[in-house]
């Protein structure tokens, strides 16, 4: 959600290349595409609303309703909904450690999804303790259950983090150590996005011109680069693309 929703597309097609349609579930509301394939929402933000700019993961299920009744019996928190909205019904809630995760129900556009080629390239979950939140996450959203779609949740000892992983495609890092009193965004318990870029540089240096701010460096693998950037607004997002091997 964003105050001027065409100054946010101005900036995400300069930055990731996106080409914008107007979106049916909802007026003001927009749909960025990478390569004709659907990778993210904006939508405009209403003048008396005075909350943060952010990007939000929403995760699909089943029964909105059902899912928010298992959100409040593990003490998190729902905040707006279940409401209709469009062709579904969703919701907007927040963790044991207040990290900010939305739920929708109904139909998505075709090819939505993480992990992909040009969908985002994973979400990554700042938070107290990743064990707990895992616990929190698996049970609300039924992760790693023996139904068709769901996830295998996996602990990387060497990083002391767990990857949620989708068949062959890795969707979320889950890291512990944010304090929930800290004053800076980036180590509170939040969600942040990665965009799959690419050129990095080329997309930083886009970012840039447009008043956006590097803030620090992500490599959650080898094989990946990546950086932390604040939009004009303030939103806190990643970028990511394929390490380059160095010269011989």
């Amino acid at each position: 959600m964003a105050p001027d929703l065409r100054a946010a597309q101005d900036f995400y097609r300069a930055v990731l290349g996106w080409r914008f349609r107007p979106a049916h579930v909802s007026d003001g509301f927009s749909i960025g595409f990478s390569d004709g394939v659907p990778v993210a929402g904006i939508g405009a933000l209403s003048p008396t609303l005075s909350v943060p700019v952010a990007w939000t993961p929403y995760f699909a299920v089943e029964d909105a309703d059902a899912t928010a009744a298992r959100i409040l019996e593990r003490s998190g928190t729902v905040a707006v909904g279940p409401l209709s909205f469009g062709t579904g019904r969703a919701a907007l809630a927040s963790d044991l450690d207040g990290a900010t995760f939305g739920i929708w129900q109904g139909a998505a556009i075709p090819d939505w999804g993480v992990g992909g080629e040009t969908a985002p390239a994973w979400l990554e979950l700042r938070t107290r303790n990743a064990f707990d939140a895992a616990i929190f996450y698996g049970e609300v959203l039924q992760w790693a259950c023996d139904q068709p779609g769901c996830c295998e949740v996996s602990y990387v000892e060497e990083d002391n983090h767990i990857l949620l992983r989708h068949g062959r495609q890795t969707v979320a890092r889950l890291h512990s150590g944010a304090r929930a009193e800290a004053p800076d965004p980036r180590v509170r318990p939040r969600w942040q996005v990665h965009f799959r870029v690419p050129d990095l540089e080329a997309a930083v240096k886009a970012a840039t011109a447009l008043g956006g701010e590097p803030v620090g460096d992500t490599s959650p693998d080898p094989g990946t680069r990546g950086v932390t950037l604040r939009d004009p607004d303030g939103a806190l997002f990643g970028l990511a693309t394929s390490a380059v091997p160095a010269p011989v």
